[in-house]
């Protein structure tokens, strides 16, 4: 089959197209003909070799969390699945296995889900590891309730789309924020209150919207994009959901301030036995109507290096795609 591998850890040149043995799915896994792949920062950290202490993986590798496709072959015990169902998926990578930048992919059934009425490939492909990471930093480990005020930082991220429609959906008010050309985006996603962080103070704008404090803040951009004193916006018994994979995360805050003020520090990551719960969820949540996919670009798959420095320098509103087959 046709994949992009790295031979290497490196930079986006260290993607090759190459020609590699079609994976056999095992009990417990379907192997799906990938129609598209999603492209997640978590890809370009992978492909630096910066995600080995989550898992260990050896060359050549695939990389690539998420893909959309169509059922190729079942593998012994599987009966939720059948050759030619649509679905989504995020791939066996988290255990150091081949992603899904190629034609085929191999997945454990936990980490499939059906491809919703009415949602197409690239649509479902958005979903995955976005979605299930704002399901998890929203309801699990924020656990958010009615009434309650949350902060997205990084709005039109993959991550942040989704988890302002959560909030909003769970009945919060929500202040996020982007740059000057997503403002309008932003706020068409039902954000309450938008944050120009180029030309306002982000905890300053914060504190004036939510004098008491917000219940919970998600950053979904790290980078330490957020001052380490982060946590004086938040109420007391509020929290912080860092995501695990950015770069900077929960080390990036001031933890000592943040115990003076009963503000737990939290990584998304606390919750990710249940990851396959919450892709079910907020699959669920799209079906229902109650959250929309990310927008999103296709690039060709021989292109894969050029989406990973798109996204690596920060400023994709949704989701970058590589087109690996027909459908």
């Amino acid at each position: 089959m046709r994949a992009i591998v790295i031979h290497r850890f490196g930079g986006p040149e260290e993607l090759q197209l190459a020609e590699v043995a079609t994976p056999e799915p095992g009990a417990g896994e379907v192997l799906i003909r990938v129609v598209l792949a999603g492209v997640n920062p978590a890809d370009w950290k992978c492909r630096e070799g910066r995600l080995q202490h989550y898992f260990n993986y050896q060359f050549p590798f695939i990389v690539g969390f998420d893909a959309a496709g169509v059922v190729e072959r079942v593998g012994e015990s599987v009966t939720e699945y059948a050759v030619g169902d649509t679905v989504l998926t995020s791939s066996n990578q988290g255990r150091g296995e081949w992603g899904s930048y190629a034609e085929y992919v191999k997945s454990s059934t936990a980490n499939v889900a059906r491809l919703p009425k009415g949602i197409d490939f690239a649509q479902g492909a958005t979903i995955p590891t976005a979605g299930a990471t704002a399901w998890g930093a929203v309801h699990d480990v924020g656990a958010v309730k009615a009434g309650q005020k949350v902060l997205i930082n990084g709005g039109s991220s993959s991550v942040g789309i989704f988890a302002i429609q959560l909030a909003k959906a769970a009945g919060c008010e929500v202040a996020a924020t982007c740059g000057p050309a997503n403002l309008d985006f932003v706020k068409s996603l039902g954000a309450d209150h938008v944050i120009n962080y180029r030309s306002e103070a982000v905890l300053e704008a914060t504190a004036a919207w939510a004098p008491e404090g917000v219940d919970l803040l998600v950053d979904a951009i790290g980078l330490s994009s957020l001052p380490a004193d982060s946590t004086r916006v938040i109420r007391p018994g509020g929290a912080l959901v860092a995501i695990a994979t950015l770069i900077q995360d929960i080390g990036g805050f001031d933890a000592a301030l943040a115990k003076s003020r009963d503000v737990r520090l939290l990584s998304n990551m606390a919750a990710a036995a249940r990851i396959p719960e919450h892709l079910r969820a907020v699959v669920d949540a799209v079906a229902q109507g109650r959250v929309t996919t990310p927008p999103y670009e296709i690039l060709p798959l021989e292109q894969a290096g050029e989406a990973h420095r798109r996204v690596a320098d920060g400023h994709v509103r949704g989701k970058l795609l590589l087109r690996v087959g027909a459908g």
